[in-house]
């Protein structure tokens, strides 16, 4: 388990440079196609990064939530 580094503060920093990515992509190429997908991105990502901390929690407990 990481616990240093930028996963010390940040668990998904995946997660948080693709929806960066997006919303670059939202801001630059402002299509019906990126509008429509970019909230449903976000919010399955988001409901991702929920699952897996509560499967990491369960897994490695008070460890894990540092």
């Amino acid at each position: 388990m990481a616990t240093t580094g930028i996963y010390e503060r940040l668990r998904h920093p995946q997660y948080v440079g693709f929806i960066l990515i997006l919303t670059g992509f939202l801001l630059q190429w402002p299509t019906l196609l990126t509008l429509a997908m970019y909230p449903v991105l976000v919010v399955m990502y988001f409901r991702l990064a929920r699952h897996e901390e509560k499967a990491a929690i369960a897994e490695f407990g008070d460890a894990y939530r540092g």
